[in-house]
């Protein structure tokens, strides 16, 4: 390690998608000496929770922690020291809050037009999704210029989408106006929680001179603020800003009435993977044109195929019903394509394989690793690979590359005795398969016996804007025979 200059700890690209991400807690304390190859950190990207080892050795100093939220990628958060080196008082007072501005994948000049760039190079730009800047690859657009709707002024897919729109007809492009908050030295949780709560920035910074706001500053602000001097005359405390969403924002939050002003409450920061599902269950509804169908399948064969399984032990481990519904709709979806396409701008892209993502629950949040080529693989293939990734995603050790690539979902809520329900697409995937619970009922036999019968609920959400109805119930019918027939396939 060069003693002229301490190796820097910066927070790692861990995705493509990735342009932040959370630290969750350092397994290192500063003043350890570290090993290469140890575990320093974990961080919390917008899929999951990854170790971070040490590229090299040498004695810890911990510069940024939990409790400065989001970081971007290439941003200073530690060093890695010497014997006797210690950091330049540079680092910690410049280096250390420089943003750094999300490297961009560059595409050839040739591949897509390129716009006409306007920028107002004197104000902040405002941040935007992974979505939106892959979007805005895709159709050859700058992302800076799209109308921002997004919480604080950030740019989502949808507005690169209708910016886009804009420009192929011809209307004059404008510069972006920043919605960016007043520069105030504060902890970003706690910006975070005074944005939600329309507090004042400016105001709060000048009854506190000279200190760095944190969340308890922001909090006893959030509390006085409600209230009005008896005889009228104005507060000294922060008021609630008057600073107007641009049009078609989201709101932070949905206005509280007085009663529950006065409630007391635990306030917690949104974490980055409910803010990513929050963000694509909002675009799954508003951009597409859901439709959902149902139906029931008798699903005895189906149960007592897994219990033939189990009990010869010819498959190690038992295929789940999860294993076992994938592998079929795999090869239903082989003969309909257009339920494993998806709809990009003025064409259709058929994929080639498809692979098959399944929700699990955790306690951060849903999270849908994905089985890759599933309908090239046989059942125990599928099993071995689904108990390993299903397992690591339920303890949020999945890396994010396995968090992505779907082309169909299946989710289950049958566990959690869940019959029907309405499941929300996966953009920019085009259906997805809501399973519920095996539930024993009696049907008509041959002869008008009752006949106890297992069935399974399904319920089939899909974009209308690329399948028609016919289509799809063709599609959920002929998954409902392979579940009836399982030896069919």
């Amino acid at each position: 390690m060069s003693s002229d200059k301490p190796h820097e700890i910066v927070m790692p690209q861990l995705s493509l998608s990735m342009d932040n991400g959370l630290i969750v807690q350092w397994l290192k304390k500063s003043g350890d000496f570290v090993k290469q190859g140890e575990i320093l950190l974990e961080v919390e990207t917008d899929k999951s929770v990854v170790e971070v080892e040490a590229v090299t050795s040498g004695r810890l100093q911990i510069e940024r922690g939990p409790e400065d939220g989001p970081i971007n990628v290439g941003g200073l958060i530690g060093f890695l020291l010497a014997e006797g080196e210690s950091v330049p008082v540079s680092y910690t007072t410049s280096q250390k809050n420089t943003p750094v501005e999300t490297p961009v994948p560059q595409v050839q000049s040739e591949q897509l037009p390129q716009p006409t760039m306007v920028h107002d190079d004197n104000r902040r730009r405002p941040p935007s999704t992974p979505a939106a800047r892959r979007r805005a690859l895709e159709l050859g657009v700058d992302w800076h210029l799209a109308a921002p709707s997004g919480l604080r002024g950030q740019v989502r897919e949808q507005d690169v989408i209708a910016f886009a729109d804009k420009q192929r007809t011809g209307k004059p492009v404008l510069p972006i106006r920043s919605t960016a908050l007043p520069d105030v030295d504060i902890t970003p949780v706690a910006r975070r929680m005074a944005e939600a709560a329309g507090l004042d920035l400016g105001g709060l910074a000048q009854s506190h001179p000279g200190k760095r706001l944190d969340r308890g500053d922001v909090e006893q602000a959030i509390k006085k603020s409600p209230s009005t001097p008896v005889g009228g005359q104005s507060s000294s405390l922060p008021q609630p800003s008057t600073r107007q969403n641009p049009a078609g924002a989201t709101q932070p939050a949905w206005p509280l009435d007085e009663r529950q002003r006065s409630l007391p409450a635990r306030h917690e920061p949104i974490g980055l993977l409910r803010r990513v599902v929050a963000e694509h269950m909002e675009a799954s509804v508003h951009i597409g044109a859901a439709v959902t169908l149902t139906t029931k399948a008798d699903a005895t064969e189906l149960v007592h195929l897994r219990n033939a399984m189990k009990a010869a032990g010819s498959i190690q481990p038992v295929p789940s019903y999860n294993v076992l519904l994938a592998a079929l709709v795999a090869r239903v979806l082989v003969k309909h394509p257009l339920l494993n396409a998806s709809l990009n701008g003025e064409e259709i892209l058929y994929w080639e394989t498809v692979n098959i993502g399944i929700a699990v629950d955790t306690e951060r949040g849903l999270v849908v690793p994905v089985l890759w080529d599933v309908a090239s693989k046989s059942i125990k293939q599928l099993s071995v690979e689904a108990e390993d990734l299903l397992g690591r995603a339920a303890a949020g050790k999945a890396r994010p590359d396995e968090l992505s690539g779907g082309t169909f979902t299946i989710t289950n809520l049958g566990p959690m005795d869940v019959d029907f329900f309405t499941p929300l697409i996966n953009p920019p995937q085009c259906a997805v398969l809501g399973v519920g619970r095996l539930n024993k009922e009696f049907t008509a036999g041959e002869n008008d016996e009752p006949i106890a019968r297992i069935m399974l609920p399904l319920s089939l959400t899909f974009d209308h804007r690329l399948v028609d109805g016919a289509p799809a119930a063709r599609f959920l019918k002929q998954v409902k025979q392979l579940v009836e027939q399982p030896y069919l396939w």
